[in-house]
C-alpha cells in the first residue's frame, strides 16, 4: 500500500511535503517521495528522516499548460508518480502541484475506470454535524446532465468509504429547492437523478453544505470550486470574526471561550482532509491544496492510504457498472 508523493509539487515544496510525508510515515503510511534525490535526501538529513526517493528530473510549474507539459517533460515529478501507480509499484499519488497536470497525468498514464466520460474531483467539507462530500470541486466546467449522475454514483462509494455512511443523501446542487429550478443542465440531471436507485433528495442550495440536508452535493467543477472557496472563505472570516470579538473581553473571559474557539478553528480546517480524491481513474489519486502545509500533506496521504486500503477504484467500477 505505498504511497507516492510528487514532492516538488506546491507552493510550500519540498520543506513542508517532506514533513508531511514523515509525519503520514509515522502514522503508518507507507511512502515514497518523487523529484529530485539531491534535493530531497538533503531535506530528509535537516529533517533527521528517512524516506525512500524515486528520481524525476523536472517539475511542472502551476503556470504551465498541463497536456503540453506533460510532452515536454516526461519526467516531470508528478508523471513519475503516475507511472508508479501505472506499473503497480504504488497503490496511489498525491500531488499538491498544477491540478491540471495531476489529472492529466492520472488521465493519459493511469487511465480511466471503464465507462467513466469524465473522472471529477470530490472533495470533503467539515460540516456539522457530519462531513460533506462536493462533487465536481475543479476538474470538469462543462458537464453535461449524465455527468452529474455519474459524479453522484462515484460520491457515494466516496461517502460510504471515507464518511462510514450507508445509502447517503444525495443533493443537486441548484438555485433553489423546487424541481423546475436552475439551468437546463440541472433541470434534466434531476430527472436522471430521480430515476437512479441513488438516496436522491432532490435540490440543494448553497445555504444547505451546513444544515446537513445531504451527504453528497453534486454540480459542475466550476461552480463547485467557486461554491468550496466561498465557504472556506466565509468559515476563516467567522473564525477570525469571533476571535475579534472575544479579544475585548477581560482575560477571564476569554479563557474560558478560548477553548469552544479553537474547536470551532479546528473542525472547520480544510487541511482537516488534505485535498480531494480524483474518482473515476483507474487508480486512487489525491489532489491536495497549492498551499499545503505538512499537516495537509500527511493527511492527503493518510486519505489516499485510506482509499487503497478500501479499495475505492475497483468499489467505483462496480458501482457505475451497477448503475
Amino acid at each position: 500500500m505505498t504511497i507516492a508523493l510528487d514532492a516538488m509539487g506546491g507552493d510550500h515544496a519540498p520543506a513542508e511535503l517532506v514533513a508531511g510525508a514523515l509525519a503520514a510515515a509515522a502514522s503508518g503510511v507507507e511512502v515514497v517521495l518523487v523529484g529530485d534525490p539531491g534535493i530531497l535526501e538533503s531535506e530528509l538529513d535537516r529533517a533527521g528522516g528517512e524516506l525512500p526517493v524515486v528520481a524525476a528530473a523536472d517539475v511542472i510549474g502551476m503556470h504551465d499548460e498541463p497536456a503540453r507539459a506533460l510532452r515536454q517533460k516526461p519526467d516531470a515529478s508528478v508523471s513519475v508518480a503516475a507511472r508508479l501507480v501505472a506499473s503497480g509499484d504504488a497503490a496511489g499519488f498525491v500531488s499538491a502541484g498544477s491540478t491540471g497536470a495531476a489529472m492529466a497525468a492520472a488521465a493519459i498514464l493511469i487511465g480511466r475506470i471503464p465507462g467513466v466520460a469524465r473522472p471529477c474531483i470530490a472533495s470533503i467539507w467539515p460540516t456539522p454535524p457530519t462531513p460533506t462530500i462536493v462533487l465536481d470541486s475543479g476538474a470538469n466546467p462543462d458537464v453535461k446532465p449524465n455527468h452529474l449522475l455519474q459524479f453522484a454514483l462515484m460520491g457515494s462509494v466516496a461517502a460510504e468509504i471515507f464518511l462510514s455512511m450507508n445509502e447517503p443523501r444525495v443533493g443537486l446542487l441548484s438555485n433553489g429547492e423546487e424541481e423546475g429550478k436552475g439551468r437546463d443542465l440541472e433541470r434534466t440531471a434531476f430527472g436522471l437523478l430521480s430515476a437512479s436507485h441513488l438516496n436522491f433528495v432532490g435540490n440543494v442550495e448553497g445555504r444547505d453544505v451546513g444544515r446537513d440536508r445531504a451527504d453528497v452535493i453534486v454540480t459542475d467543477g466550476f461552480t463547485g470550486n467557486v461554491f468550496l472557496k466561498a465557504v472556506e472563505g466565509t468559515a476563516r472570516m467567522v473564525v477570525a470574526l469571533t476571535a475579534d470579538a472575544i479579544s475585548h473581553l477581560e482575560a477571564g473571559a476569554r479563557q474560558a471561550v478560548q477553548p469552544a474557539l479553537d474547536e470551532i478553528r479546528t473542525r472547520l480546517d480544510p487541511e482537516t482532509y488534505g485535498g480531494g480524491h480524483l474518482l473515476g481513474v483507474s487508480g486512487v489519486v489525491v489532489i491536495a491544496h497549492g498551499s499545503s502545509r505538512a499537516r495537509s500533506v500527511a493527511n492527503a496521504l493518510r486519505m489516499a492510504h485510506e482509499g487503497a486500503e478500501a479499495d475505492l477504484v475497483r468499489r467505483v467500477g462496480d458501482r457505475l457498472a451497477a448503475g
